[in-house]
């Protein structure tokens, strides 16, 4: 349980007994203020817990990739074995199944984007770190946005700008009249609706995770008390909190997966007019 989630939440003197109600934790614990503020060129940087987070998995990844693959040998041993999965799982798994073997121009940036945003998620269960920066609702705004740019210039690119925006809006198969309704419908689906719904899926499953946790790990600091009641409370609380961390890593690397497929998916519409 995190002492930081107590103290946000309420503070370390609320128990059943003491008679304040329950401290229900809110958005507060996702906020955290700036632990360094350098100004450069007259422009103020404010480097957050997170902030220091995303660089960390940043470094951590990059570390541990270059490890493995510094003396590659013909038969993949320790982290060379595992750096190897790795890349075989995005490029099977993933960039192939999406795209066939034009994939694999994509695999860095695919490789690149899951295991980023699984180590973001992963924070939520490393102790003194117990938050998943992808809660933070820009961060996936972030990486929504990088594969938007990548895949609607490249659409058109690969296609031509009216027949990328045709074969979007006007899908074959359609009776014509119902263009009048789909043509708008794809539209506003695809530029609008698609990177605000790559993002939020990120971002939603990752604070409504957190939130759960947090809520059990206070409700079992605050109902232990010398009561049955109390202490039957509290070791449920407890109990749950953990299975929910048990979960919880099962839908980290579930939304990294989820999260690196679709922009597979939506690079493979680009570079492909559906006939």
């Amino acid at each position: 349980m995190s002492a930081d989630v107590v103290l946000a939440s309420g503070g370390l003197s609320c128990h059943l007994m003491s008679g304040c109600g329950f401290p229900a934790p809110g958005a507060e614990i996702f906020q955290f203020d700036a632990v360094w503020a350098p100004t450069i060129l007259g422009v103020t940087f404010h480097i957050s817990k997170t902030t220091i987070l995303l660089f960390l998995a940043v470094v951590l990844i990059l570390g541990f990739f270059l490890y493995a693959f510094r003396r590659p040998k013909l038969v993949p041993r320790g982290s060379q074995n595992v750096g190897e999965m790795g890349y075989l799982f995005i490029r099977d798994g993933i960039a192939r199944e999406a795209m066939g073997k034009e994939g694999d121009k994509f695999v860095p940036f695919l490789f690149s984007f899951f295991f980023l945003v699984w180590l973001l998620n992963f924070w939520s269960i490393v102790p003194f770190a117990q938050i998943p920066v992808t809660s933070i609702f820009a961060i996936p705004v972030a990486f929504a946005i990088i594969v938007y740019v990548t895949w609607v210039p490249l659409g058109i690119y690969k296609q031509g700008f009216v027949p990328f925006f045709k074969n979007m809006m006007f899908p074959p198969g359609v009776p014509k009249a119902m263009y009048v309704l789909l043509a708008p419908i794809e539209l506003i689906s695809n530029i609008l609706v698609r990177p605000f719904t790559h993002s939020v899926r990120l971002f939603a499953n990752m604070f409504a995770g957190h939130l759960l946790i947090a809520s059990f790990s206070v409700a079992a600091f605050y109902l232990i008390s010398a009561s049955v009641v109390g202490i039957l409370g509290s070791v449920a609380s407890f109990a749950v909190a953990v299975a929910l961390t048990g979960f919880e890593v099962l839908i980290q690397a579930l939304q990294a997966y989820i999260f690196t497929l679709l922009a597979a998916v939506y690079i493979s519409g680009a570079l492909h007019a559906e006939h």
